[in-house]
């Protein structure tokens, strides 16, 4: 898919996710390999969907706000998830709070293994049918990923709750309308359908600036 990537390359995608959206889930999933594989460093960013849905005027998942859409999401998911060879539940509650997620995967993300701690969560969540607004699941994440657990507590500070707001009207200003979505120098892609473009265009923007 990708020529072999030089090793003064440098090209950058931000991976926006947020714990709740179902296909943020493939894409959490996937994500380094096909990065990897495309000589493309990911920059990881949860934020929240809540108020961005409600800017819209929405005040629930539009896959619930819209039952068709909704029964078509859940089917979908279930066909690409087979696809991509990743486990897949359907939780009991949707969507689930991911606040104590992102407060806690803030934190988790300045360390190397915060990637796993991310992939954790949502495996939680949409292969094991755990409640991640819990902090036992949570709890269970890190110490997966490898973490300590006094982040559990940590990301109750006000500076890292502000910090997580602070994301959110980020991706409010840069026009994020939904999740997953990957930026790319302020080029915008969305949907976990999108991920190869974006990572297609940050390699080619890298080979641009380079020539």
């Amino acid at each position: 898919m990708f020529p072999r990537p030089s090793l003064r390359m440098a090209a950058r995608l931000t991976f926006w996710f947020e714990f709740a959206s179902t296909y943020s889930y493939l894409s959490a999933m996937r994500i380094a390999d096909a990065a990897t594989a495309a000589g493309v460093r990911v920059i990881w960013r949860p934020f929240l969907l809540g108020p961005i849905f409600a800017a819209q005027g929405w005040p629930d998942s539009p896959f619930n706000i819209y039952p068709a859409k909704g029964r078509y999401m859940w089917r979908d998911l279930a066909r690409r998830s087979a696809l991509y060879g990743v486990p897949f539940r359907q939780p009991e509650t949707f969507p689930q709070n991911g606040v104590l997620a992102a407060r806690v995967a803030q934190l988790a993300l300045f360390r190397p293994q915060g990637p796993a701690f991310v992939r954790a969560v949502y495996g939680a969540q949409f292969a094991d049918g755990a409640d991640i607004a819990e902090r036992t699941t949570i709890a269970a994440c890190l110490d997966r990923a490898g973490l300590p657990q006094h982040f559990l507590d940590d990301a109750g500070s006000p500076d890292n709750k502000a910090a997580l707001r602070r994301a959110t009207e980020t991706a409010m200003q840069m026009g994020l309308f939904g999740a997953p979505s990957f930026t790319v120098d302020g080029e915008l892609f969305w949907g976990d359908d999108r991920l190869e473009d974006a990572l297609r265009h940050a390699f080619r923007q890298t080979r641009t600036a380079g020539a």
